[in-house]
């Protein structure tokens, strides 16, 4: 089986995505991936697939540098990747300002050094067992591990849209996660992806390109569109940083729309916003058919690990992701 992810931010419960997983490596998927948010603890329930599974990788997409200590997240990624023997990938972002000061009550400011100085540390600590770190956003006079981690090196993967992010990746992340990406987003982040890795001295070839795809399997074309309109609406009107991205893709006035009728709490109008061709272009949507003959097309786009993500929740939600996976899987 070629490359595939399947990653879950939500719906399921801990113990459902654990058998989930547990399918997906069954049936040749690559990596498993787990979002945090407002879905659980990511690493508690990597941790349980870990147990459960024996050869899928294990990922965070991604875990937030700004509502974890990075020596926490060290810690929490050597201990994944211990019960795992060696399968977790880490990955990190800055996550959003609407999220880490409303909903964590913690200062927002800086991400991209944030972001670069976590990773510094973590890298330091695992490979080292001690850090001591005198940085702009974080200073850390010592810290020790008592255990030695599995591995001297964890995959670090960090998420990026936006030029300045995307060179951040280049320079200093062994791979990039890229979220509702176009046909036409691998070709675009190119140019800055080589330039961070010349900063670096490193080979852009080298650095993993994946992408969260969101992923809607149904009976009919029209039926998966209508099922991804819900979380697009709300990624483009609840995220500032999601309605630029989408709105770049040639969206602009469909977002700005959008996200007036959000902010007035009118989640009808806004979801109205929400055109077919906004859907197609950002997502897998379709019949078991369509979904195989996109995920080719991203591929072929230079997406290098296409990863799924459908959006659900509800009583329903593990069978809308074992639907997916199975379907997806091309068996």
């Amino acid at each position: 089986m070629k490359r595939l992810g399947i990653a879950f931010s939500g719906g399921p419960t801990a113990s459902e995505i654990v058998d989930c997983v547990r399918l997906a490596e069954d049936l040749g998927y690559e990596s498993a991936w787990i979002a945090e948010g407002h879905g659980g603890d990511q690493f508690s329930i990597l941790s349980g697939c870990a147990a459960a599974t024996s050869k899928i990788k294990l990922g965070t997409a991604i875990s937030s540098v700004f509502v974890r200590s990075a020596p926490t997240l060290a810690m929490a990624a050597a201990t994944v990747d211990e019960l795992s023997k060696g399968r977790l990938i880490l990955g990190l972002g800055s996550s959003h300002k609407v999220q880490v000061v409303p909903e964590h009550g913690i200062e927002y400011s800086k991400p991209i050094l944030r972001l670069t100085e976590t990773v510094k540390i973590i890298r330091e600590l695992i490979k080292t067992g001690s850090v001591e770190f005198d940085g702009e956003t974080i200073k850390i006079e010592k810290f020790d591990l008592w255990f030695k981690p599995r591995r001297p090196q964890i995959p670090i993967y960090l998420a990026g849209l936006f030029p300045k992010m995307v060179m951040t990746c280049g320079e200093i992340a062994d791979g990039i996660i890229l979220t509702r990406s176009t046909l036409k987003t691998a070709d675009e982040i190119q140019p800055h992806l080589i330039t961070g890795s010349t900063v670096a001295g490193k080979n852009p070839k080298n650095i993993d390109i994946t992408s969260l795809l969101p992923t809607a399997v149904c009976e009919t074309k029209k039926e998966a569109v209508d099922m991804m309109r819900p979380g697009l609406t709300f990624y483009v009107g609840f995220f500032p940083r999601y309605n630029k991205l989408v709105a770049s893709y040639g969206f602009e006035q469909e977002t700005a729309d959008a996200a007036e009728a959000f902010k007035k709490g009118d989640m009808e109008a806004a979801e109205r916003c929400i055109t077919d061709a906004m859907v197609e272009a950002t997502s897998i949507a379709g019949t078991p058919s369509d979904c195989l003959d996109k995920i080719e097309e991203y591929r072929d786009s230079g997406i290098q690990l296409p990863i799924l993500s459908p959006f659900v929740r509800g009583n329903n939600a593990k069978l809308v992701f074992e639907t997916t996976i199975r379907a997806c899987a091309g068996k």
